[in-house]
C-alpha cells in the first residue's frame, strides 16, 4: 500500500500540482515569483553550505510562509542560545516567507524548498545534509518526509494542527496520509484537540502530544522590542482615540470603513490607521480612491507633513506590532476575506481586538471571543456599534484590553517544552 502511495503521488498528483502551479502562474505574480525563484535554487544553496555553513549540528527548519515562520522564530533564537554549534537551515515554500526572511541573521542558510519531486528531495538532503528536520505547523512535503525517513533523520512537526472537518481525515486521502504522518518522528500539537484529530490517522511511529504554540512566546517576545519603537509621534497621537486594522483586505476595508466614516460623522476625536496586508501600489491607490472627498487622509511615509488626517495609510512593511502600541483597538484583518490574520499580535499589548465571522481557523480568536478579549462582527452596522461601545466606555475597553493580555501570558512557554524534545537529536 505503501509503494502504491508514492507511485500515485509521483505520477499523478505531483504532476497535476505542477500543472496547477504553472496555470496559477499566468494569473498570479506571487505565484510567478516563487517559480522564478527556484530557477537558481541549487546554485545558490550550493554557494550558501559551502560559504555559510561552518561545522555543527545542523537543523533544518521548514515553513510555509512568513507567518509560519514567526513560530519558529523563538525556538531558532533559544537554540542559538543554548547551542554555539547549531547551524539553522530555513526553507520556504511562498515568495513572501523567502522573501520577508532573506536577511534573517540566525539562519546561516535560507531558500526556497525545491518542488518535491524524488530527486529533488535527494539533492537538497543531499546538499543541506541536516542532523534535523523541523516543520512548522502543516507544510509536509510527501518526498522530502520519505527521503528523510529513509535517511534515518529525525522530524519533528511544531505547532501542529489538524481540524475535524479537514479533507486529510477521508477516506483515499487519509490513507495516504497515513504514510506521510507515519514518518515523522515527533508530532508535537496547540491543543488537545490537534492530539485527537489526529488520532483518525491510526499512527503508530511518531510520538504524539499537545505542548501548546509558540506564537505567544514570539508576541510576548516581540512586544516588549516593539514597545521601545515610537514610530508616530505623540503630538499626533495626543488627543484621539486610535484604531489600527492591521493586515486588511479589500474586502475588510468595505466594512471597516464605512463605520469608521459614520463614528467619526458623529464627532469623536478617532484616528484609523490602516496597515494593508499587501501594501501595493494598486492598493494604496484603491484605499486613496475610496477615502477621497469623505474624509482627509495621508500615508505613513508622509507623516512629516501630517496636518490633523484622519485616517493614516500605511505604506511600509514590518511596523504593525510597533503600531499597535498606539491602539485602544485593534480590527484584525482577513476575517471578511477568508481567514482571520494573527489576533495574538495585538492581544498582547492589552487592547481589545475585533475581527469578522471568517475567524473559525485560529483557537485564539475563538477562544479570545469566549473570554471577553475579542469580539466577532458580521457587517458595518456590527462594527460601528462594536468600535463604538468600546470606545466610549473606558472601564469595559480596559477590561477586555486586559482579558486579551492575561490570555497571551497565560499561554507562553511552548519553545521551552518544544527544545526539550528537540534535545535529545541534539
Amino acid at each position: 500500500m505503501k509503494s502504491l502511495c508514492r507511485f500515485a503521488y509521483n505520477c499523478f498528483l505531483l504532476p497535476l500540482m505542477w500543472t496547477a502551479i504553472q496555470l496559477l502562474a499566468l494569473f498570479k505574480a506571487k505565484v510567478r515569483r516563487g517559480i522564478r525563484g527556484r530557477r537558481s535554487l541549487f546554485p545558490s544553496l550550493e554557494t550558501q553550505v559551502a560559504h555559510k555553513l561552518p561545522p555543527g549540528k545542523r537543523i533544518w527548519f521548514h515553513a510555509s510562509s512568513m507567518g509560519e515562520f514567526e513560530q519558529a522564530k523563538p525556538i531558532i533564537a533559544e537554540l542559538k542560545r543554548q547551542h554555539d554549534d547549531v547551524r539553522i537551515i530555513a526553507t520556504f515554500f511562498s515568495p513572501s516567507g523567502y522573501e520577508h526572511s532573506k536577511k534573517y541573521p540566525l539562519a546561516d542558510v535560507i531558500s526556497y524548498i525545491p518542488i518535491d519531486t524524488i530527486g529533488n528531495a535527494r539533492r537538497f538532503l543531499d546538499l543541506t545534509r541536516p542532523d534535523v528536520a523541523v516543520i512548522i505547523r502543516y507544510d509536509v512535503w510527501p518526498n522530502h518526509i520519505w527521503e528523510l525517513e529513509k535517511r534515518n533523520i529525525p522530524m519533528v512537526i511544531a505547532n501542529a494542527t489538524m481540524r475535524h472537518n479537514t479533507l486529510r481525515r477521508y477516506l483515499l486521502v487519509r490513507h495516504f496520509h497515513y504514510f506521510v504522518y507515519n514518518a515523522i518522528s515527533n508530532i508535537l500539537t496547540v491543543s488537545e484537540s490537534d492530539v485527537k484529530a489526529f488520532g483518525v490517522f491510526k499512527l503508530d511511529r511518531p510520538h504524539i502530544e499537545a505542548i501548546g504554540d509558540t506564537r505567544y512566546d514570539q508576541v510576548s517576545n516581540r512586544s516588549a522590542e516593539a514597545q521601545k519603537r515610537h514610530i508616530i509621534s505623540e503630538t499626533i497621537l495626543r488627543g484621539k482615540r486610535v484604531i489600527v486594522a492591521g493586515s486588511s483586505w479589500p474586502e475588510d476595508e468595505e466594512v471597516l470603513i464605512p463605520a469608521f466614516l459614520q463614528l467619526q460623522s458623529e464627532g469623536n476625536n478617532l484616528l484609523l490607521i490602516i496597515v494593508p496586508h499587501e501594501p501595493t501600489v494598486e492598493h494604496l491607490e484603491e484605499l486613496e480612491s475610496t477615502l477621497t472627498g469623505t474624509t482627509s487622509f495621508i500615508r505613513f511615509s508622509g507623516l512629516n507633513d501630517y496636518s490633523g488626517e484622519h485616517v493614516i495609510i500605511v505604506d511600509s512593511i514590518g511596523i504593525l506590532l510597533a503600531l499597535y502600541t498606539c491602539a485602544h483597538i485593534a480590527y484584525i484583518g482577513g476575517s471578511f476575506k477568508q481567514n482571520v490574520h494573527n489576533v495574538l499580535e495585538a492581544a498582547v499589548y492589552g487592547i481589545p481586538v475585533v475581527y469578522g465571522p471568517r475567524h473559525r481557523n485560529s483557537q485564539e480568536a475563538i477562544r479570545l471571543a469566549e473570554l471577553g478579549g475579542g469580539f466577532v462582527v458580521d457587517g458595518v452596522e456590527s462594527m460601528k456599534n462594536t468600535f463604538r461601545r468600546l470606545l466610549d466606555d473606558e472601564a469595559a475597553r480596559t477590561t477586555s484590553g486586559k482579558t486579551a493580555a492575561a490570555f497571551v501570558q497565560q499561554n507562553v512557554g511552548a519553545t521551552e517544552r518544544f527544545l526539550k524534545y528537540l534535545e535529545r537529536y541534539l
